[in-house]
């Protein structure tokens, strides 16, 4: 929000200066955000008159110009500018003048005597742009004919103005015009508020355009009226204009200036039609699918109805019979615009719900002063109230007789009583408060209330759209009390350690692990697009959980795997130059619970488990001279994980999953007392999916579930014996297709005594022709390392236990021994 100070304070005038109205704005929550002088700083230009302008005798493009500046005698004047003429009012730069400098941090510019042309000149004739008053330099500037000669052209065009420039939070749609701010600063400051007076028209005709409103949920309030005989080529006030340039606002015409104005200064913006190019009645209504509207931008747009589900997509209009002439409080039609021609007008000023324009503007790719304000909430209550202040104007300008006032009022918003407890107020806050401060604070706001007990009850007035549960109430009290005049003091609690959770591993020393390891972290956002989600999960629509407004395209699903960002990773980093890869990150997923389900039956909840994913491209280890050089595979990244897990047992079974090649996949198992835990994935990439993401060589890929890999158990101290371990070897043969952890599990399930580990350490598969074993079977030799605490191992002990070891495996897997 823009605004001059002295258009300020025409409705409140505090006794403070510039800077320190400024602050108080700032700490009142209305964050000044940028505040300078309408002008940067010069001295010495005055307001004089050209007396002559003669043509330089050796120039063609000079004048020489004969200037009243006020000092009693005339000066001469070299210009170059093709507006000089005699009988203007102009400033000029006195000798000694300092003028802005032309660039930022530059020095200034000092006007000197000198010749220009062998003609002497004393001084300067300025446009505005060398004052700083705009980028208009085509000639020099033209002031109005009663302009006092020799008076300081800072002080007759009010120069030294402060233009503030204030950000607001989108809560505070009330300060959205002059009247808001200033009923804001007089409730900081105390200042009397005057609100702006004008004579409301009287009906000079009796004619009414018939107005349709179809939707309430769009339009809660229309108003408008029929105005005829306007002269539209009629020149704005130059105090109108004034205030509408250092609002940031240029001026058009008279009628879309007045429009303009009573927007920034009340907050309502209203619409002026051309009503000889409507076409019989007027409509408020939802688009309809196809209609097509060129706008007051030049920009032709073509209009959406609602979706299958009949969830309207698209904007609200006003139209006539033919179609759409405007975009529902968001921006009128080039059809029926004012232009010089116009003679007869339909003045609107209407109350849009907030849910009908929030986010439309942004459907078309602009954004409007009106949008902004209709999307955060206008006054409901104020609107014949603007529009008959605009009538007033557009009749003192441009003339013409009014009609009388239509006013529908179909779905205003009713505002609800709002309580807020005096020691609730005190423990948000931190200072004490009493029923004095309180009501003094709601009385400067120009809230109505009253007292029952410690409790206030609001009712917020129509303008004011945030306030709508107790905290609001209680930001109020804090703003007016001062937010720095509250203590600031630093809060006291007594601080214990707590013992570190040493049956829990923490989430940074499994990514320490992991960059040990070689790997680099990554973090992706929570979106993905929906190809990607598909082919890496294989879900269907229905599956995935679709972001509704979603930033951009590709960000159009929450991911379920965290595969599809890393594979992105991988890609960026394959274009620029990297050869070898390495990757984790650590985030969470979204998945639809299948356990919660709404009255239809529809699965309707979410989970989002935590999850821990990395990819390994490239060679298995930096090119170097003492390793062959070959490709990265998936036993390379399982003994990676099977590092990072420890002292967690993990085992793999063949297993296939969308993403991952068919032969070399595997669900991870993590070994735990209770079973197996199923926690994850590891394998190859897809060859498809390779193909998809065009990659020359497959990484190999693993997802694991955080939670479950983070639990390690309290660690259990044992004895260290005194007695040393025997081991024994057992070789079996079994068919090619029987794993051998098939084996060592068939084993550890036996439960025999004595037996500290089992460890794989040799397989032989026979060459064709061998008469010891048969071409589909293979030989696995398991070495066993048993210990008793209490005493040395006997013969017969170790024996049984082997005995009972080939048993299992004999019984479980169809082993024999070798």
């Amino acid at each position: 929000m823009q605004f001059s100070e002295s258009w300020l304070r025409q409705y409140v005038n505090p006794s403070l200066d510039s800077d320190a109205l400024g602050h108080a704005l700032t700490m009142a929550g209305l964050e000044v955000e940028e505040q300078h002088s309408v002008a940067p700083a010069f001295n010495k230009v005055v307001v004089a008159q050209i007396l002559s302008a003669e043509q330089h005798p050796d120039a063609d493009r000079l004048r020489v110009c004969k200037v009243d500046a006020g000092t009693g005698q005339e000066l001469q004047i070299v210009c170059g500018a093709p507006n000089a003429r005699a009988g203007i009012k102009i400033p000029c730069a006195m000798v000694g003048a300092e003028l802005p400098p032309a660039e930022v941090g530059g020095k200034p510019f000092v006007i000197k005597v000198g010749k220009l042309r062998g003609v002497e000149s004393q001084g300067m004739l300025c446009s505005g742009r060398e004052l700083g008053l705009g980028d208009d330099h085509e000639g020099i500037l033209e002031l109005p004919t009663d302009a006092p000669v020799g008076e300081d052209i800072r002080q007759y065009l009010d120069l030294d103005d402060q233009i503030f420039v204030i950000k607001l939070t989108p809560n505070k749609a009330d300060c959205l015009s002059l009247l808001g701010v200033a009923r804001e600063v007089s409730a900081i400051t105390g200042a009397a508020l005057c609100t702006p007076k004008w004579n409301v028209p009287v009906a000079a005709i009796d004619e009414k355009r018939k107005v349709t409103v179809e939707n309430k949920e769009l339009c809660g309030r229309f108003a408008g009226r029929v105005i005829r005989g306007v002269n539209p080529q009629a020149k704005t006030p130059d105090w109108i204009v004034k205030r509408l340039s250092r609002a940031g606002q240029r001026s058009i015409s008279a009628l879309v200036d007045l429009s303009n104005y009573v927007m920034l200064e009340m907050g309502q913006p209203t619409h002026v039609f051309d009503i000889d190019k409507l076409e019989g009645n007027i409509t408020v209504r939802w688009a309809k699918a196809g209609e097509k509207l060129e706008l007051l931008n030049e920009q032709t747009v073509t209009l959406q109805g609602p979706d299958s589900a009949g969830k309207l997509q698209d904007a609200g209009v006003v139209a006539d019979q033919k179609g759409p002439v405007a975009l529902a409080g968001i921006m009128g039609g080039n059809h029926c615009a004012v232009s010089d021609d116009t003679k007869n007008i339909y003045v609107e000023a209407a109350y849009w719900l907030p849910s009908a324009i929030q986010g439309r503007a942004r459907r078309f790719n602009f954004s409007t002063d009106a949008a902004h304000r209709f999307e955060r909430g206008v006054d409901p209550q104020n609107t014949v109230n603007c529009l008959e202040y605009l009538s007033a104007l557009i009749l003192e300008v441009c003339g013409g007789q009014a009609g009388p006032v239509d006013d529908q009022i179909l779905n205003v918003p009713e505002r609800k009583p709002v309580k807020m407890r005096l020691a609730r107020a005190e423990k948000v806050i931190g200072i004490p408060l009493t029923k004095d401060i309180v009501a003094d604070v709601f009385k400067r706001l120009g809230f109505e209330f009253k007292q029952e007990d410690d409790t206030f009850v609001v009712n917020p007035p129509s303008y004011r759209f945030d306030i709508e549960i107790e905290e609001d109430l209680i930001e109020e009290v804090a703003r007016m009390y001062g937010f720095e005049n509250i203590p600031d003091q630093p809060p006291v609690a007594a601080l214990k350690m707590s013992a570190k959770n040493e049956a829990k591993r923490g989430i940074h020393l499994l990514r320490q692990r992991l960059a040990l390891q070689g790997y680099q972290e990554v973090v992706n956002f929570g979106f993905t697009d929906l190809e990607s989600e598909q082919k890496l999960t294989g879900a269907t629509d229905q599956d995935v959980i679709a972001v509704l407004n979603p930033i951009a395209n590709q960000y159009g699903v929450m991911r379920s795997t965290l595969w599809g960002g890393l594979l992105s990773n991988l890609k960026s980093n394959l274009n620029r130059g990297a050869g070898r890869v390495r990757l984790f990150e650590t985030g969470r997923v979204f998945k639809r619970d299948s356990s919660t389900q709404d009255e239809a039956g529809k699965v309707s909840g979410f989970v989002q488990p935590q999850k821990i994913g990395g990819m390994a491209y490239g060679t298995f280890v930096p090119e170097q001279w003492a390793n062959a050089a070959r490709a990265v595979d998936f036993f390379d990244v399982k003994g990676d994980l099977e590092r990072v897990l420890d002292p967690l047992r993990i085992v793999t079974e063949a297993a296939q999953h969308p993403a991952l090649h068919p032969g070399r996949s595997a669900k991870v198992f993590l070994v735990a007392s209770k079973g197996r835990i199923d926690i994850g994935w590891i394998g190859e990439l897809h060859p498809g999916l390779q193909q998809a993401y065009e990659l020359p060589q497959a990484p190999v890929l693993f997802e694991l579930e955080l939670e479950s890999i983070r639990h390690l158990g309290l660690p259990v101290p044992q004895e260290l014996s005194k007695f040393p371990a025997v081991q024994r070897d057992l070789a079996v043969v079994v068919k090619q297709s029987v794993s051998a952890q098939s084996l060592l599990d068939a084993m550890a399930a036996s439960k025999q005594n004595f037996v500290c580990a089992i460890e794989l350490f040799d397989e032989f598969k026979p060459k064709a022709g061998s008469s010891s074993m048969a071409e589909d079977e293979k030989s696995l030799a398991f070495r066993v390392t048993l210990l008793n605490p209490a005493e040395t191992l006997q013969d017969a002990q170790i024996d049984a236990v082997m005995s009972a070891l080939l048993g299992a495996v004999e019984k479980k897997c169809a082993a024999r021994l070798r």
